[in-house]
């Protein structure tokens, strides 16, 4: 991967010759750079699945394993496998597709003291900016894929629903793995956002669907996407 030919806006206040501030051009044209590479990179992959999860190995192992398995007959299926290309759920994702011999990207973001991607990505970008790189993840995909993790899944589960629900992205199949883990988030969803508060409507619950197991979210995932079980099936 080729480095950025623009230095950071830390390099340069470091150089003592640049203090950024939200006006300046050289932080526009990093941010536009950073979109144009980011678009073109996905462009290359035209049938994929972004996996998203905690970065930590807090859970049971069978969710791990979970994921690698989905993201391995995804892959074979001809998904290109996405993740944030970090630890945890992530690395599960990029070892199944990995493990399959399919493609593995990661979509990294650049920290300090920070070791990169995981060793099972085949394709990787980073990114200096988080929103760009959200903005990267929520592109990125026919199909988006939740397994328990903390408030980074969270962030990213309701900014999938929100781009749908306000026809900001066509409708694309959200898919929670993992009922004991997303069951009370939906009944909250349910008794509370909608029932209680009217905060959203009965067709904003069809935009997600809750997976209990590796087949049964393969399955749906599957019939969601137009004409690629038929394909698979030939």
């Amino acid at each position: 991967m080729r480095e950025s030919p623009l230095k950071t806006e830390e390099e340069f206040a470091e150089d003592g010759q640049y203090v950024p501030n939200e006006t300046d051009p050289l932080r526009w044209l990093r941010i536009g750079w950073e979109a144009l590479r980011g678009f073109r990179f996905l462009k290359k992959y035209r049938l994929a699945a972004t996996f998203f999860g905690t970065a930590r190995c807090s859970f049971d192992d069978g969710v791990y394993k979970d994921a690698r398995d989905l993201a391995s007959r995804l892959s074979k299926s001809g998904f290109a496998i996405i993740t944030g290309g970090g630890p945890g759920i992530m690395q599960a994702a990029n070892q199944g597709a990995n493990d399959a011999g399919g493609t593995s990207i990661g979509l990294a973001i650049e920290l300090p003291n920070e070791q990169g991607v995981n060793k099972y990505v085949t394709d990787s970008l980073s990114f200096h900016y988080f929103f760009i790189r959200k903005v990267m993840l929520a592109f990125a995909s026919e199909v988006y894929i939740y397994f328990p993790g903390g408030f980074g899944t969270m962030d990213e589960l309701f900014e999938i629903l929100t781009l749908i629900q306000t026809k900001k992205i066509q409708k694309i199949p959200v898919v929670l793995v993992g009922a004991e883990y997303w069951a009370p988030l939906l009944e909250w969803i349910n008794d509370t956002l909608y029932e209680k508060g009217g905060a959203i409507n009965m067709e904003d619950m069809g935009l997600y669907y809750l997976a209990d197991s590796v087949d049964e979210a393969y399955e749906h995932i599957m019939r969601s996407i137009p004409g690629k079980k038929r394909e698979q099936e030939r």
